[in-house]
């Protein structure tokens, strides 16, 4: 074992939010069997995250305060997801990939991702809904009192502004974004291929370590 790294032998679950460095025991996931190494997990005004069953968090993702992860989500590499102010709801099968920010608007707006939602390398969500199937692509960015509809797909680097709406299954591109066009059911099909992609990803990444949260 690598100086200053948490053993992986087992251990029974501790008290509620008995985190250790980088770890996720508390009460919310009686399923744990091992002390594993993976992001930080912290509580913020009393309220602390729970995680739902095979969720991946990379070493490097940090899940703080009101957040709530579904079965199966993926958190990669340098994520944020920070419930200080609002919660954070993220939905079954849901992915979140490297260098993505979500957080919340005090009082006003939570955040929240339904099913087998997709964000891009460098997305940000803040304060804003995104429905079940839609994708959000690289460095794109959803602010305040968005929302995005079901299977619709906010193309990289776009801007949705304040209190956008975004119907469902449409194509949205630039900044501010606009809506180009509808997609069609073949188009609609293929943005389910994401999420299911990343949910094989996960599974290698728990073979290799040995280990499930």
């Amino acid at each position: 074992m690598r100086r200053g790294y948490p053993s992986h032998e087992p251990t029974a679950v501790p008290s509620p939010l008995d985190f250790g460095p980088w770890t996720f025991t508390s009460d919310h996931a009686t399923h744990a069997r091992f002390r594993v190494f993976m992001g930080l997990i912290r509580e913020y005004a009393g309220k602390a995250p729970r995680i739902g069953e095979r969720v991946y968090l990379a070493e490097t993702a940090a899940i703080i305060g009101d957040v709530v992860l579904g079965d199966d989500v993926s958190v990669w590499y340098n994520t944020v997801l920070r419930g200080d102010c609002h919660s954070i709801r993220v939905g079954a099968r849901s992915n979140i990939q490297d260098n993505c920010a979500i957080h919340v608007t005090q009082e006003k707006y939570p955040a929240e991702l339904e099913e087998e939602v997709t964000l891009g390398h460098g997305a940000i969500v803040h304060g804003a809904i995104v429905r079940k199937g839609a994708l959000i692509g690289i460095r794109a960015t959803v602010l305040d009192g968005a929302e995005i509809g079901e299977s619709a797909f906010i193309g990289a680097g776009a801007l949705v502004t304040p209190r956008t709406v975004v119907p469902a299954r449409t194509l949205w591109l630039g900044s501010p974004a606009r809506q180009v066009r509808a997609l069609s059911e073949a188009e609609v099909e293929d943005l389910k291929h994401f999420h299911r992609n990343y949910l094989e990803y996960k599974k290698e990444y728990f073979r290799l370590d040995g280990k499930w949260a």
